[in-house]
């Protein structure tokens, strides 16, 4: 193990604050300016800054799309990029996928399909289903569960998933 010298501060002084940056998101149509610190990914400032909790946080690492959110029509896993990256980017987030109170057909299809158990996951599945069908990857069982085999449901729920995608990709 190599051995790394640190600079040692005087006993009381706290850390260096991180820096922070001023930001404008556009999200669900929607613009917000918020200040974060620098380093804040996409997932925490949707989180912790705007209050949109749909998107999860599984991983951590980008491996089981619990955060997907759709930048500019295509899915994102938003656990891995800076918040400051996506200026000027549409995002849209689980919660502006309904409109005038009713769901997206692909949330109503989920509901009844039962294409979810604990729901965890259920955000960034819908999510992903919804550029899926977009990126025109829906023609197939088999493609489904290619294409959507970065999201990661731990109940098992896929037999459900996959019907419900194919019950929009039908019906558009």
């Amino acid at each position: 193990m190599k051995h790394v010298e640190t600079e040692a501060r005087p006993s009381g002084q706290s850390p260096p604050e991180p820096p922070q940056v001023d930001i404008t998101l556009k999200v669900n149509g929607t613009e917000h300016a918020i200040q974060v610190d620098a380093r804040v990914t996409l997932l925490d400032a949707l989180r912790d800054h705007l209050g949109l909790t749909g998107a999860k946080k599984g991983c951590d690492q980008g491996a089981c799309g619990a955060c997907t959110v759709m930048v500019d029509g295509r899915r994102v896993v938003s656990c891995l990029g800076l918040a400051a990256q996506y200026q000027g980017r549409e995002i849209t987030t689980i919660e502006g996928l309904s409109a005038d109170g009713e769901l997206h057909p692909m949330q109503a299809a989920f509901a009844r399909h039962d294409a979810f158990q604990c729901g965890y996951c259920t955000p960034g599945q819908i999510m992903s289903a919804v550029c899926l069908i977009a990126e025109g990857r829906a023609d197939t069982d088999e493609d489904i569960c290619e294409f959507m085999s970065g999201n990661i449901c731990r109940c098992g729920a896929y037999p459900n998933i996959r019907a419900a995608i194919r019950e929009v990709k039908g019906a558009s």
